[in-house]
């Protein structure tokens, strides 16, 4: 008997222990149950991003593949090498095909120098002989019409006996040679007209070298775009991450030959996540764009991420399967997008599920996320 008795007190302590546990966990249930304050909302989703799809501009085959998917990329990071003997081989090309343009424009260029110099010289020089030789037959001339005269008066003396008649075969034999010095100092003349003639012909020379040369510089511009163009094509077969991200899907491997704009990659950017989340109907009009929001996800619960509303969808839809709340699950929501302020440490990342509250009334204070 004083054994049972002894019992009594322990049983009853712990019935009174049980009891209170069970008060402690009623309230607890209470708490952690209560709804938010008026002015918060909570929602909940999954973490995605904006997508940048990275394709291949020109078609060939790939020849080495430098990322896969999960991958942390920065911007530039080569992502994909295709095969580029063919564009080295076209640049090759373009590079003889320049520098030979480039020998035949320097040395006419330098012919067309030498032309300009010797040009004014050339036709200085042709005046001058026009100019002597005009004076030559201007000379001639003076000097057999003087001769004529005098001829006349010693043909006149041989009529007349004063003078004998071997006198007068002289005079006409001066006269005979000096009207052939007019006849060659004439054919000099025309000659050294024609000299000139040949002499001014040299600008026309130079007009034809000038335009050559244009034409060289012309076919020297149009083989320097090819070797550009032949250069970007080369640079384009390397394909190189447009923006830092984590790759998300890997479209192509070594080997495979594609056509020109395939899909190589899929980049989600870190630095620009957000969480898709649905609000009820009745809800939504509380939700306008700026309105900051504290996400959580279960790998930090304690942490909060600032967020922002950024997207608002225009239409109502049929609540998604994923969403967690059963409840929901019977209405029509709008999808909005919460947008990180920023990524610490790259922390989150695309396809995290996370919950959030949305604070649409500023005096409210912040509350975290319950279920």
């Amino acid at each position: 008997m004083a054994t049972d008795k002894g019992r009594r007190p322990i049983g009853w302590l712990l019935l009174g222990l049980g009891a209170v546990a069970l008060v402690a966990l009623l309230v607890m249930y209470r708490i952690s149950s209560a709804p938010l304050p008026e002015g918060l909302l909570q929602v909940n989703g999954r973490i995605e991003g904006d997508t940048t799809t990275v394709a291949a501009k020109y078609p060939g085959k790939v020849r080495e593949i430098l990322a896969k998917e999960g991958d942390l990329v920065e911007v530039g990071q080569v992502l994909t090498q295709m095969e580029d003997e063919e564009i080295q081989a076209k640049l090759r090309q373009a590079d003889a095909g320049i520098a030979s343009l480039e020998a035949r424009r320097d040395a006419a260029n330098e012919t067309l120098a030498v032309a300009k110099k010797e040009l004014p010289l050339g036709i200085a020089a042709a005046q001058a002989q026009v100019n002597h030789m005009q004076a030559t037959v201007e000379k001639a001339q003076a000097a057999e019409g003087q001769f004529s005269r005098d001829l006349e008066r010693v043909k006149v003396l041989a009529e007349a006996g004063t003078v004998n008649k071997q006198r007068l075969e002289q005079a006409q034999l001066q006269y005979t040679v000096m009207t052939k010095d007019i006849r060659s100092a004439q054919a000099g003349l025309m000659g050294s007209q024609k000299q000139l003639e040949r002499a001014n012909l040299g600008k026309e020379q130079i007009a034809a070298k000038e335009t050559e040369l244009k034409a060289l510089d012309s076919e020297l511009d149009r083989v320097r775009a090819m070797r550009e163009e032949a250069a970007i094509a080369l640079g384009n077969l390397t394909v190189k991450a447009p923006t830092k991200g984590i790759v998300t899907a890997r479209l192509v491997e070594a080997g495979e030959v594609g056509a020109a704009g395939r899909p190589m990659y899929e980049l989600v950017n870190l630095d620009r996540l957000y969480l898709k989340v649905y609000v009820p109907g009745d809800e939504i009009g509380k939700i306008r764009r700026g309105l900051k929001a504290q996400v959580y996800v279960d790998s930090y619960p304690d942490r909060p991420f600032p967020a922002m509303v950024d997207y608002i969808a225009s239409r109502a839809e049929f609540t998604p399967k994923e969403v967690q709340t059963p409840d929901e699950r019977v209405k029509q929501v709008y999808a909005v997008k919460l947008y990180f302020a920023e990524n610490p440490d790259y922390l989150l990342t695309p396809g995290m599920p996370a919950d959030a509250v949305i604070r649409w009334d500023e005096n409210v204070e912040w509350a975290p996320p319950k279920w």
